[in-house]
């Protein structure tokens, strides 16, 4: 985006500052300046002289001596300009005085100096110059001769500064503006943010009411058969057009922001969309069929010539403005080559429609035609702004005297935009910002870009043509950049990063790998693309939910088709691996993502789950696995026993060696040893064991909080017993009735031996325990045991359960 800087002060006339002042405050009031050309950085003392005598010189059949009347006297200046004629006005360079290169456009850094001096012995005191001498070109002065000196219009004053006179004391300012800041793709935009840094008022052009006593409607239909694509469009005639060239001030704005003038009807739609960031586009109106205007797809296919003669192949995303029989724009993009503006117009249509920003810039790539007009609309353009920007055309119209406005318009908006509302949080945004900024102050810095407040709501009432202004976060954005981010103290982050330590997260999960690997585990890293064949290998139920995977849209290959909702895959394929390589007591572990969607086809990001995975092969059994989850549990602090239950219900895993991992009534896990045939699908020729952690289901429960406890200070009594227990019953409940009965004196209780024989009845086990008391006060005795002991024999015997005698 460029904007000069006398067109920014045409909206903010009390600005007054330097140039390297303007882009060090619009910078960092967050519309960055990227870089800015002074025009008249290398031209000095020029001024408009007036030619009074022309001979030609003694001593060159080429050379014109010319008096020059430069308004407090007359000079000699020797010149071979081919266009000098008594009476014309022209810049003149007086004695030391710069110009900014030669006559063949080339520019030198810093300009050129002129001195006094002799041209084939006669006395030369300045320079007449050209347009392309002073650092300019006919792009920018269509009127400039090509070849000869620049000629100021008759009514320019003599001895007057030539540099302001052509507008020179200006500067170009380029932008970075981000593709969230539409409004700012504007003139008007960037004025509003140059008149909230600098704390001026800002002017707003008046339009006023234009068009006769006709009624537009009786002159054009216009139908939108897809306003999606097409969320507004708006009509307006003008009658009696007059083809002529633009006044000069515009053309001087259009050409400072690299817009070549052509006349009057084409320059004024150029300049309202640079001043209000609206593209608009006029059209013949006698070339229209049927006057009807009709906004559609383009069909399959279909072939269209734009103004630039070029021919375009259309397909059926693209949106083309039609009339009744024909097409003769490209929605957006450009028009048609059948519509185009010639001098013999009369009537002119004048279209400002609104269209949806994605379909244009794939449009626009796809027929490989991006143009001015395209590159605003693909932003995502204000639908009420094209309002706006047609009736300030309208009005410019009738200043100019380029026609007669019809009343009235033809407008096609069935949904109106409406502005946002966001809540008015000073806290909170005090908090982000680290700042300590008043209410009122917030609602200050928001007022100068129209931001304004609605004290009985205390709500910030955002227009339409902001679309960046959401949340509480936008918010607290516009009171950092004009509160001055160069103002906000320097703070310490909140939060665990502040002492640079790890968050709990990986506190946990590293914690995690250290147990693993003191068992003797080793790190695995594995993919999280699958195949759906992974679900048959692990004999998962055809309805069963872990089946609804998410399927990749450019996969590498069917084997990586799905993201993965079991952990399991990558894991005995890494067993098989090592099995197949004949590597003997492989133990491997792995952070595994799973990815299990709310809903398919995705309407919301799946939900991601860390899920700590072991498997392990060789010199391995089932307590083993299950000591290191104790163990992982224990070093996060959890100090509850966890519960252990077979429930049978996960199909790779053999249905009568497997368990659900339980923590306080919550499932964490399972783990188990590997079915035979899911050992046979992955090729692992003896036992396997796995235990799964589901990481977000334990994290609530860990701590690092640790509490001093005194080193006993008496001895502690133990007792064996040796129990008969029905074989349905698990060890688990057991000590649930042990812990339950054993009162204040319990301090542990283990399995120590487990049989089931000849000696054992059928339907019956053995299981012997070692129950450890302690006092913290005195030393236990026999009256102090008893008593517990049989209470909690009284509690098995509700289980069914015997003194093995």
């Amino acid at each position: 985006m460029k904007t000069s800087l006398s067109w920014i002060k045409a909206y903010v006339p009390e600005l007054d500052v330097s140039y390297q002042e303007y882009m060090d405050g619009m910078t960092l009031s967050g519309t960055k300046v990227e870089n800015y050309e002074v025009f008249d950085a290398d031209l000095d003392k020029i001024v408009i002289g007036q030619i009074v005598s022309v001979e030609k010189h003694p001593n060159a059949d080429k050379l014109m001596i010319c008096q020059v009347n430069i308004g407090k006297e007359t000079i000699q200046i020797v010149t071979g300009a081919p266009n000098v004629k008594v009476g014309a006005k022209v810049p003149v360079v007086l004695d030391g005085g710069r110009v900014a290169g030669g006559h063949d456009g080339s520019k030198t850094p810093g300009g050129v100096v002129i001195k006094n001096g002799q041209l084939r012995g006669v006395d030369s005191f300045g320079m007449m110059c050209s347009i392309e001498e002073m650092g300019s070109d006919r792009e920018m002065f269509p009127e400039a001769p090509e070849n000869g000196l620049y000629i100021f219009d008759d009514d320019a004053e003599v001895g007057a500064d030539a540099i302001e006179a052509l507008g020179f004391h200006d500067a170009v300012y380029e932008y970075e503006v981000t593709s969230n800041r539409v409004d700012c793709y504007s003139v008007i935009g960037i004025a509003r943010e140059a008149a909230a840094t600098f704390r001026k008022p800002f002017i707003l052009p008046e339009i006023k009411p234009t068009g006769n006593s006709e009624n537009a409607a009786d002159y054009v239909k216009v139908t939108v058969k897809d306003p999606e694509l097409c969320p507004r469009y708006i009509a307006r005639v003008v009658k009696n057009v007059k083809i002529g060239p633009s006044p000069k001030w515009m053309q001087r704005r259009l050409a400072s922001v690299g817009i070549r003038p052509i006349n009057n009807l084409v320059d004024i739609t150029n300049y309202v969309m640079e001043e209000y960031g609206q593209p608009m586009h006029a059209y013949d109106l006698s070339t229209i069929a049927g006057r009807e205007i009709i906004v559609r797809r383009a069909e399959q296919g279909e072939i269209f010539t734009t103004l630039d003669g070029q021919e375009r192949k259309l397909d059926d995303q693209v949106v083309v403005i039609c009339d009744g029989e024909k097409a003769v724009g490209i929605g957006g993009i450009m028009g048609g080559e059948n519509s185009m503006i010639t001098d013999n117009v009369q009537t002119v249509l004048f279209e400002a429609a609104n269209f949806d920003g994605t379909n244009i810039r794939l449009s626009s790539k796809r027929i490989g035609l991006r143009t001015d007009a395209s590159g605003k609309f693909e932003k995502g353009l204000d639908p009420n702004q094209a309002e706006l920007a047609i009736n300030r055309a309208c009005e410019l119209i009738e200043e100019l005297a380029c026609g007669e406005v019809v009343g009235g318009k033809v407008d096609v908006y069935p949904s109106v935009k409406e502005g946002n509302r966001v809540k008015l949080e000073p806290e909170k945004i005090n908090a982000l910002l680290g700042t300590d900024v008043s209410k009122e102050d917030m609602i200050e810095y928001l007022k100068r870009v129209d931001l304004a407040y609605d004290a009985g709501m205390d709500e910030i009432v955002v227009p339409s043509w902001r679309q960046d202004v959401k949340c509480m976060n936008d918010l607290a954005e516009e009171v950092a950049r004009f509160y001055g981010y160069d103002k906000i103290p320097t703070t310490l982050p909140s939060g665990e990063a502040t002492s640079g330590k790890l968050s709990l997260k990986m506190r946990l999960e590293e914690m995690a790998r250290d147990i693993a690997e003191s068992f003797g585990f080793s790190q695995a890293m594995t993919y999280s693309f699958e195949s759906p064949k992974v679900y048959d290998k692990l004999l998962l139920e055809k309805d069963d939910a872990l089946r609804n995977a998410i399927v990749i849209s450019n996969p590498l290959g069917e084997d990586f088709s799905i993201m993965r909702t079991l952990p399991l895959n990558g894991m005995l394929t890494s067993l098989a691996t090592n099995y197949n390589y004949r590597n003997k007591n492989v133990r491997l572990y792995e952070l595994a993502n799973i990815y299990l969607p709310k809903a398919l086809p995705l309407t919301e990001l799946p939900e991601e789950r860390m899920q700590f995975v072991m498997g392990a092969y060789g010199e391995v059994d089932f307590y083993e696995m299950k000591a290191v989850v104790e163990g992982i549990f224990a070093s996060f602090g959890m100090t509850a026993r966890v519960q252990y239950e077979n429930k049978g219900g996960y199909t790779f895993l053999h249905p009568g060696r497997q368990a659900v991992i339980a923590y306080e009534g919550t499932v964490c896990g399972y783990l188990g040893e590997l079915h035979p045939m899911v050992l046979d699908g992955y090729g692992i020729g003896e036992r396997a064991y796995v235990a799964v952690l589901d990481m977000p289901a334990v994290i609530p429960f860990a701590t690092f909080d640790r509490k001093f406890t005194q080193v006993p200070r008496f001895p502690a009594v133990t007792r064996d017993i040796s129990l008969v227990v029905p074989r349905e019953i698990s060890s688990g409940r057991i000590i649930d009735v042990i812990e339950k009965n054993g009162g204040a004196i319990l301090e542990h209780c283990d399995l120590f031996d487990l049989y089931e024989g000849a000696q054992i009845l059928a339907g019956y086990k053995s299981m012997a325990y070692t129950i450890r008391f302690r006092a913290k006060d005195k030393t236990l005795d026999e009256n102090d045991i008893t008593p517990v002991m049989n209470q909690i024999m009284e509690g098995l015997k509700e289980l069914g359960i015997t003194l093995r005698q």
